[in-house]
């Protein structure tokens, strides 16, 4: 598993330098999708990238991509393992120029996602998982084991949406009391309470299965857990439609502050 992790993080290391030609460049060819979400050129090359390598790299193993995502439930539901993709996680904040964007690339395995890759592009920094390994943050060529911060602070750090700030989380955040709110942007929020920066990420708003997979089992290696809001593990290609329950990602269970919220959250 180690040393099919290091061809995927190339893979998504790829991936992310075809992103940043478009990101340099004037014409990013923003397109809307029938979801009203925004597509650019820079979708579509990681994409093409990361699909590419896949093939070769695991040739008997299916790819469900954002950008190739038309596949019917019939034919997901025979799958026991599969690579999730989100080729660009965070195309409002590409088209934003602000950074804040990454390329996710997952193995999912009985719902579960056991091996993972989250590029951040702009920084030059490689966040990864492997089921019983832990997690890993590679930066200028070091690599370090992270670990969610446990306990979890007295007055938690909550990461929220940059862009996609819902109603249900504001009024989660007045009755959760004194807190600090950090913004950013992509699947960054869930790295953050992975390596400990943060407590806690309140997801009480739509996200689709490609955007969570791949942080996912990095806070999860990192000991931390993403749970719906009936603290039952968040879990893949169980049911036709392809987007999640609200969630919470979080670094330390433990903390009486975060299970009553998150058991109240409505």
């Amino acid at each position: 598993m180690i040393d099919l992790l290091a061809k995927i993080e190339q893979t998504a290391v790829d991936a992310g330098h075809a992103i940043l030609e478009i990101y340099q460049s004037t014409d990013f060819g923003v397109e809307i999708k029938s979801d009203n979400s925004p597509l650019t050129k820079a979708d579509l090359a990681a994409h093409n990238i990361i699909v590419s390598a896949l093939q070769k790299i695991t040739p008997d193993v299916p790819i469900l991509s954002e950008e190739s995502a038309d596949i019917p439930y019939s034919t997901r539901k025979q799958w026991n393992k599969y690579w999730l993709v989100d080729p660009l996680d965070g195309t409002k904040e590409f088209i934003k120029r602000n950074g804040e964007f990454t390329v996710n690339i997952a193995l999912i395995e009985k719902g579960h996602s056991i091996l993972s890759v989250v590029y951040v592009p702009v920084q030059d920094i490689t966040y990864s998982a492997v089921k019983g390994y832990g997690a890993f943050k590679k930066d200028k060529e070091k690599r370090t084991q992270i670990h969610t911060q446990k306990p979890a602070r007295k007055k938690p750090i909550i990461v929220g949406s940059r862009s996609h700030m819902s109603q249900d989380v504001i009024d989660y955040l007045k009755k959760l009391g004194k807190h600090e709110l950090v913004s950013m942007g992509s699947s960054l929020k869930f790295c953050l309470v992975a390596e400990g920066k943060a407590d806690l990420y309140p997801r009480l708003g739509l996200t689709s299965e490609w955007d969570t997979a791949a942080a996912q089992c990095i806070v999860e290696q990192a000991g931390g857990r993403v749970v719906t809001l009936n603290n039952q593990t968040l879990m893949y290609n169980t049911k036709e439609d392809l987007l999640n329950p609200y969630f919470m990602v979080y670094g330390d269970e433990n903390r009486e502050w975060l299970m009553s919220n998150v058991n109240n959250a409505d």
